[in-house]
């Protein structure tokens, strides 16, 4: 039985482990030789792990295991294709395929542009956040390295402007300076100043931007700053005491770009402008939009008196009380309630308004003073064939419930019919 999969425990070159009597070992190729995406692969172990996945073991491979918050390679072993590569605490490497490898040599492949990002985001990642604290003062407490979102660092500080950071991770992009990884004793450590102090003991593996970072780490890198291509922050949010960093590098930045400049050139065409005039024909059909909306809710003011006067109009007298009872067609419930606040003062009227979505049933009930009747108890008594909720007060009151179409129509047919027969007894 293997260990625990999955954890990055070692910075050593190589791992061993016993599996039934076999003594394993794993060279971790790819810390020497990052660029190398083909290999010929000697199979030296058929493993089935705790879930059922297929596994083998190779003395030596050139995929990189899920750990040090960068994810695994994929790629080919022959005709199966590896979808996860693990590693155990002593450090040997299991890859898992997804069929059965029955050959003991193979032609092996690793996915070249997942590999790349991925190098491209870590050796940003480590930029970063020395950049940023040789540039702000701020340190780094923790990253994750991702390409199919942006990677993260998660900064001890608040909101801030980290462009000076960012500025200076890609100066040091431009000059191309080298990033270089070699191999340290414990007796070693106070020599190289590392931005971290490493986690780990025995051989320690450190990866240098020259003169610039020292970072112990197992990740893949770049060997130049060039290879970067670019860094950019695209946002920051809080977390707790922390703030997240999110960040793209290299393929993924450019893509980023390419999208934003899309949309940008989209919009730039609709708007009838030029990119640099965008912000402020954004900002002029913001202020058209609000004076619009501003107009838009005076005229329904406007109109919803309107439809108040004619329904006072159109009210059926039952002795000195007005009884309105209209139904509607999916209007919002705030609007029943605003026309229903213009009637609840109409002297002598009581209102029921209701409206129907489809689904659900609205209704708001107005009563005048005058008129002894509770908004809030008639409601109540409306509401209890459809067994909705609601309530309010003597003058207004508003709930609804579900209810089917043929339940709204029963209802509108039967509800002023109700109220004339409650008037009626008094």
């Amino acid at each position: 039985m293997f260990g625990t999969f999955g954890r990055f425990g070692t910075f050593g070159r190589f791992g061993l482990f016993d599996v039934g009597g076999i003594t394993l070992s794993t060279e971790l190729a790819y810390l020497d030789d990052p660029f190398c995406f083909e290999f010929d692969a000697e199979i030296s172990a058929r493993v089935t792990l705790p879930d059922g996945r297929a596994g083998v073991v190779l003395p030596k491979t050139l995929f990189f295991p899920t750990g040090g918050g960068q994810e695994h390679d994929t790629g080919t072993l022959g005709d199966a294709r590896v979808s996860d590569v693990l590693i155990d605490d002593a450090g040997v490497v299991v890859h898992v395929v997804d069929r059965a490898i029955s050959d003991a040599r193979v032609r092996a492949t690793i996915d070249r542009a997942r590999r790349f990002a991925f190098m491209q985001h870590h050796s940003a990642q480590h930029l970063l956040s020395q950049a940023i604290l040789d540039a702000l003062g701020i340190e780094s407490v923790s990253a994750n390295i991702n390409i199919d979102n942006p990677s993260t660092i998660d900064l001890v500080c608040g909101d801030t402007d980290l462009t000076p950071g960012e500025n200076l991770a890609n100066a040091l992009i431009y000059e191309d300076r080298p990033i270089k990884a070699y191999f340290i004793s414990d007796a070693q450590i106070a020599t190289v100043p590392f931005r971290v102090p490493p986690k780990v003991a025995g051989r320690i593996r450190v990866v240098e931007i020259e003169g610039f970072d020292y970072s112990a780490c197992g990740g893949t890198h770049c060997t130049r700053t060039g290879q970067i291509g670019v860094v950019k922050i695209v946002k920051t949010e809080r977390r707790a005491e922390k703030l997240r960093v999110h960040f793209l590098a290299g393929q993924r930045a450019l893509e980023y770009f390419q999208n934003v400049h899309a949309v940008a050139a989209q919009l730039a065409r609709q708007f009838d402008t030029s990119y640099d005039a965008l912000g402020e024909a954004i900002a002029r059909q913001r202020d058209a939009l609000r004076a619009a909306q501003k107009e838009i809710e005076a005229l329904k003011a406007e109109r919803l008196t309107f439809e108040a006067e004619r329904l006072i109009a159109n009210a059926r007298a039952c002795g000195s009380v007005k009884l309105i009872a209209a139904s509607f067609r999916d209007r919002a419930p705030q609007e029943l309630r605003a026309l229903a606040l213009l009637l609840q003062n109409a002297p002598g009227v009581v209102a029921l308004l209701v409206s129907y979505d489809g689904a659900k049933l609205s209704l708001a009930v107005a009563c005048a003073n005058e008129t002894g009747v509770s908004a809030n108890d008639l409601l109540r008594q409306q509401l209890a064939e459809i067994g909705g909720r609601g309530g309010g007060d003597a003058k207004l009151a508003q709930g609804g419930g579900a209810a089917s179409e043929a339940q709204f129509a029963g209802w509108i047919a039967r509800a002023e019919e109700n109220v004339v027969a409650c008037f009626a007894k008094k």
